[in-house]
């Protein structure tokens, strides 16, 4: 019995093999070592983010307007601080020939209409925001895609545009800039005279917008109605800063190009209200 304990005791085990101890020891010290270090390592690195691809963009549009040197008097003037008000610009009848001009004094958002519609049997395939067109040539087919995009800061300051290019996103950014050269200032109202002190929310008047063979009439509505409207122009009168209105559509409205336009059309002409 003595002798299966001190066979189970660790310290026996040790001083009956004190050569292989030595040889192993150093081995250990430095495995603990390196972990040690990799760990010191892995907490001093910074974490990787991978980002998504409207930030990258974000980013290089920053770098772009830091670079650009300005090519017209107007573009100048805003460039040094000299010019700051857009509403004052567009009041003034200046036509905007560069696309940073906006950038620099709208904090703008923008997004895209869907024109276009991918492939499916029966003609049944999904919207989508490019419209492919084929030409006939004799080296063959010249394949366009079409896009249009809307822009806006929600206070009343909206722009659309239209681009058209051989490949899609070229025409996605032809698009935003004729959609910022394009930026218009519109007027909101209130559902009643007795809220001025809040801020807008709705067309100050009934309205008429008219496009090809697409008609459209905006009505005022009152707070929490909502934008009883279809999907592509509610993209445009959230972006306009318009949160409740009413609307009726006569025409080809399928049409989502002739849609937009008539919207657009309808929207100018608040500034028309006479006093």
């Amino acid at each position: 019995m003595a002798e299966k304990e001190t066979k189970n005791r660790p310290k026996d085990l040790i001083e009956a093999i004190p050569e292989e101890t030595e040889k192993i020891a150093p081995v250990i010290e430095a495995e603990m070592t390196s972990e040690s270090a990799a760990k010191a390592q892995t907490a001093e690195a910074p974490k990787w983010k991978r980002r998504n691809r409207t930030e990258e963009e974000k980013e290089a549009r920053k770098n772009a307007i830091l670079s650009w040197v300005p090519k017209t008097a107007l573009g100048r003037l805003v460039k040094e601080g000299k010019e700051k008000d857009i509403d004052k610009i567009l009041s003034s009848h200046k036509k905007i020939l560069e696309d940073e001009i906006v950038d620099l004094l709208l904090p703008l958002e923008t997004d895209l209409l869907l024109i276009g519609q991918s492939k499916g049997k029966f003609g049944g395939g999904k919207r989508r925001a490019w419209r492919q067109t084929q030409k006939k040539t004799m080296e063959g087919n010249v394949v366009t895609f079409s896009c249009m995009a809307i822009v806006g800061d929600k206070k009343g300051h909206v722009g659309i545009g239209m681009g058209e290019a051989q490949e899609t996103l070229p025409s996605r950014d032809k698009a935003i800039r004729k959609a910022k050269l394009n930026v218009t200032k519109i007027t909101r109202g209130w559902e009643s005279q007795e809220e001025d002190k809040s801020d807008p929310h709705t067309v100050p008047f009934i309205i008429k917008g008219k496009c090809g063979s697409v008609r459209i009439t905006l009505i005022p509505a009152p707070r929490g109605t909502g934008l009883v409207v279809g999907d592509e122009c509610k993209k445009i009168l959230k972006l306009a800063g318009i949160k409740d209105v009413y609307s009726k559509t006569f025409g080809q409205t399928r049409t989502t190009f002739n849609l937009a336009q008539a919207c657009m059309n309808a929207l100018i002409k608040t500034n028309k209200m006479k006093q």
